[in-house]
């Protein structure tokens, strides 16, 4: 018999679908945290509160540091 037999193709694509969207999510939340790290237009409390805000509301933490990050930023880091 076969060791997989009892595991659906389509179940094998959701799996891999799952996996790397967490993968994805993982590494946005590690950019968006070094992205805070290395702004120089933050203070040290704004940092803080931005990472305090990402890990205990990483979805609307991430989205909202996306969105509101000035493009004055932009022009710092190039």
């Amino acid at each position: 018999m076969f060791v997989a037999s009892g595991y659906p193709f389509a179940d094998v694509l959701w799996t891999m679908l799952v996996f790397f969207a967490w993968v994805i999510w993982v590494s946005l939340v590690v950019m968006v945290l070094l992205d805070n790290f290395r702004r120089h237009d933050h203070s040290g409390l704004a940092k803080a509160g931005w990472t305090v805000f990402i890990i205990f509301v990483p979805l609307f933490g991430v989205l909202l540091y996306m969105i509101t990050r000035s493009s004055e930023a932009d022009a710092v880091l190039t």
